[in-house]
């Protein structure tokens, strides 16, 4: 649970910060192996470089290289963050006298994050390349081209889908598990709940007896959900307007 919460959480963010890592990637690139004033700035500070990549390249530039940030953060900090509390949870941050030891600590961390630098690094890469593309007038570095699926592929939609789908469970979750204990719980010889008076009891005596965590239960799986039910919805409603098209001309 450590992992997937911990992963989550660091998605959460990223969402928000991704626009920033796009001006940090390209200003970083800018002027790369080149003398002070002899090439030309396409950016000059961070909110300028915001303003030129929007005009330029368009709003959703900002959120260039979103997918493999995403996996990346989910990956990387899943594995430092969860890494790092299974080894706490398990004691072995404690002396044999029961108090918190610096040394084992920061070797515990220094290892987690290892880790999760080591196996998201190829990742970063890919993201690095994704942020770094531009239209020519204000391409910086090296300009790799790549294209993760055809430009009208069902994986497009099915990726679009699974990142989109993180806000969506984190918003929703929490509602999912109440509405599935409303459905769930006992009634009386009236039909009535015995168990909740409604949607907000059912909420509030959840997080009270279960805590945070306790309103994200089975997030997992409704993430893994999502992605998919969507993409086959859209898929098979397009294809049933073709085939109600094609036989009803």
């Amino acid at each position: 649970m450590d992992f997937l919460m911990s992963g989550l959480a660091a998605c959460g963010a990223c969402l928000f910060t991704n626009p920033l890592e796009v001006v940090k990637t390209r200003m970083q690139l800018q002027g790369e192996l080149r003398a002070p004033g002899t090439y030309q700035r396409h950016y000059r500070n961070v909110f300028h470089a915001f303003i030129t990549i929007g005009k330029v390249d368009g709003l959703a530039a900002l959120q260039k290289g979103l997918a493999p940030a995403l996996l990346y953060q989910f990956l990387m900090n899943g594995i430092r963050l969860g890494t790092y509390g299974l080894v706490e949870a398990g004691g072995y941050l404690h002396t044999t006298e029961g108090t918190l030891s610096p040394v084992r600590s920061a070797a515990a961390g220094a290892l987690a994050g290892v880790m999760g630098a080591y196996l998201g690094s190829p990742i970063y890469m890919v993201k690095t390349h994704l942020q770094a593309q531009a239209a020519t007038e204000i391409a910086v570095g090296h300009q790799y081209n790549h294209q993760i699926f055809p430009p009208q592929s069902w994986k497009v939609a099915l990726a679009a889908a699974m990142v989109s789908g993180i806000v969506v469970v984190l918003a929703m979750t929490p509602f999912d598990v109440v509405s599935t204990r409303l459905y769930n719980q006992p009634t009386d010889a009236q039909g009535k709940g015995l168990m909740y008076l409604g949607l907000l009891d059912a909420l509030l005596q959840t997080a009270r007896t279960e805590g945070i965590f306790g309103m994200y239960k089975g997030i997992g799986a409704s993430y893994f959900r999502l992605g998919p039910h969507t993409i086959l919805s859209l898929f098979f409603w397009d294809q049933l307007r073709t085939v109600y098209y094609t036989y009803t001309k």
